[in-house]
């Protein structure tokens, strides 16, 4: 697994990654992310490979609003999910994030109803804050 920044060369691969139709409602289109992140630079969008296959993606960064370092943006293509991707990018990014920021509190949200979500950011370690952000519910890692 790696994580690459969004380039010339992946840009369009990464938009055409898709979720499933029960999914979509809890996950932006990657075209609006990189949209935002080409006019908002404090957002990082990074594309996950297994080996050389594009399967995902994921935007990190620093919100304007409350200055908190967090995720943003995470989707593994319908066709890569349930293979351990998800984990194993999510981890990757955890190191990430601890080598660019060090120890800091690290931030995500889900919508309501995103169980998977929800499981898989519970597994890394991250617990719910009790906070509700656009209209989503927060959590928070403690990276040390």
């Amino acid at each position: 697994m790696t994580l690459r920044a969004v380039d010339a060369d992946n840009w369009h691969g990464c938009i055409k990654l898709s979720v499933s139709d029960e999914q979509k409602k809890y996950v932006a289109e990657n075209a609006e992310s990189l949209a935002q992140a080409a006019y908002q630079k404090q957002w990082y969008p990074h594309a996950i490979y297994a080996e050389d296959t594009l399967v995902g993606f994921l935007m990190f960064g620093t919100d304007e609003e409350t200055k908190r370092i967090e995720l943003c943006r995470f989707m593994l293509d319908k066709q890569h999910q349930g293979k351990g991707y998800g984990k194993a990018a999510l981890m990757m990014l955890l190191e990430l994030i601890k080598i660019r920021y060090g120890a800091i509190s690290f931030y995500t949200s889900i919508v309501p109803g995103n169980a998977a979500a929800e499981k898989l950011y519970e597994s890394a370690g991250f617990v719910m804050t009790g906070e509700i952000m656009w209209d989503e519910l927060v959590m928070k890692k403690e990276l040390a």
